[in-house]
């Protein structure tokens, strides 16, 4: 599947980072009843890699695992070997999007300025990261897509489960949430239960037409 498939599918991206191991597996499937079949390992996290390995083999191809805050070649390749699905990026050079595009790796490119969505588009990455999109009026979107009308965004940084549909509303593909997708306490608690309802909602939400 191409990115725009894998968003498409999945327009909630649960971003994990620095999730102890003894509760990576129970988090994961808890997501997955839930309703969201894509999760970002933060390389820049603590066995990382080892993590996106245990969770490729353990759910296969029922969850996408993503490989996110990929930075440099050696990430990509590290990644790669680690089996992830997808990658998303903070930021992009012309040597990282080239890396990419000679692999034909299916990635996020993170983007805010136009001269970055620019970038994009000649290697022909046209659906993009967003970041920080929190910290942006939500008409900035409408501004980028003025201009570069073929440019489709994912909103990451910032997004919680409270403003989570104003994205949607203003145009975004999709979202990725990290510390704020689920409460701390219930995660170090272990309340499945909640957990898995509380995606639910979140899931149930984002299909919402707009």
């Amino acid at each position: 599947m191409n990115i725009r498939e894998i968003v498409t599918a999945n327009p909630i991206i649960a971003i994990l980072r620095n999730i102890e191991e003894n509760l990576l597996l129970p988090y994961a499937e808890s997501l997955l009843e839930g309703g969201i079949g894509a999760v970002e390992v933060a390389v820049n996290s603590p066995d990382a890699y080892r993590q996106i390995r245990l969770l490729r083999e353990t759910f296969g191809t029922a969850l996408f695992v993503g490989a996110g805050t990929v930075l440099n070649e050696e990430r990509i390749k590290s990644s790669i070997d680690a089996g992830a699905s997808f990658f998303l990026t903070p930021s992009v050079t012309e040597e990282l999007l080239s890396a990419f595009q000679k692999l034909c790796l299916p990635v996020l490119p993170g983007v805010l300025s136009p001269s970055e969505v620019m970038l994009c588009l000649k290697y022909n990455m046209s659906l993009m990261k967003l970041f920080p999109a929190g910290e942006l009026p939500r008409s900035y979107i409408r501004s980028l897509k003025g201009p570069f009308e073929a440019a489709e965004f994912v909103a990451v940084g910032g997004v919680n489960a409270d403003n989570m549909a104003s994205f949607f509303q203003a145009g975004f593909l999709g979202v990725g949430i990290g510390s704020s997708l689920v409460p701390k306490d219930k995660l170090i608690s272990r309340d499945w239960a909640y957990i898995r309802s509380h995606i639910k909602r979140m899931v149930e939400e984002a299909c919402l037409p707009f």
